[in-house]
């Protein structure tokens, strides 16, 4: 199975799929797509769509596990990303795709084993659970794919209190 995870964000959206094969995972792809400062928002939002949806028309994943947001004092801030993020879930929803959403704190547990782990730790374990030589840049295409690992991890017992 294939597992597409998104690290929201409207200068730079992170992507990253991951597939699963009985325990074993292994990267697929990771990367981000990046909208300019000096573009309109309502320009990016469409960049964003148009580059996710040729991720997911390349790569074709089955499911998708994306962040969720988490409270920023810059409330415009919060705001852009959460229209990014309406975005990410309107593309992966229009292509058929199953969303799953997992918490900072979920994502850094399911990880290290630590909710307040920081971004090298999280960096770290997604390289070796991957047994990378390196560590996925830039940092919003390695939280991307930390999100799809933890979907690998804990999405088959998601699924099972959902249909309860």
């Amino acid at each position: 199975m294939k597992i597409l995870g998104i690290d929201p964000g409207y200068a730079i959206m992170g992507y990253g799929i991951v597939e699963k094969k009985g325990n074993s995972v292994t990267l697929v792809t990771a990367g981000a797509i990046t909208t300019p400062k000096e573009m309109m928002m309502s320009d990016r939002l469409k960049t964003l769509y148009a580059g996710l949806m040729d991720v997911i028309a390349e790569y074709q994943p089955e499911e998708v596990a994306i962040e969720e947001l988490y409270f920023n004092t810059n409330a415009k801030t919060v705001i852009f990303v959460g229209e990014a993020r309406g975005v990410a879930i309107l593309a992966c929803s229009n292509s058929g795709l199953p969303i799953f959403e997992y918490t900072p704190l979920q994502i850094k547990t399911s990880m290290t084993g630590n909710g307040r782990a920081d971004k090298k730790q999280v960096q770290f374990m997604v390289k070796k659970l991957l047994r990378l030589d390196d560590i996925i840049r830039p940092d919003d295409a390695a939280d991307a794919v930390a999100a799809a690992l933890a979907h690998a991890n804990t999405g088959e017992s998601r699924k099972k209190m959902m249909q309860r």
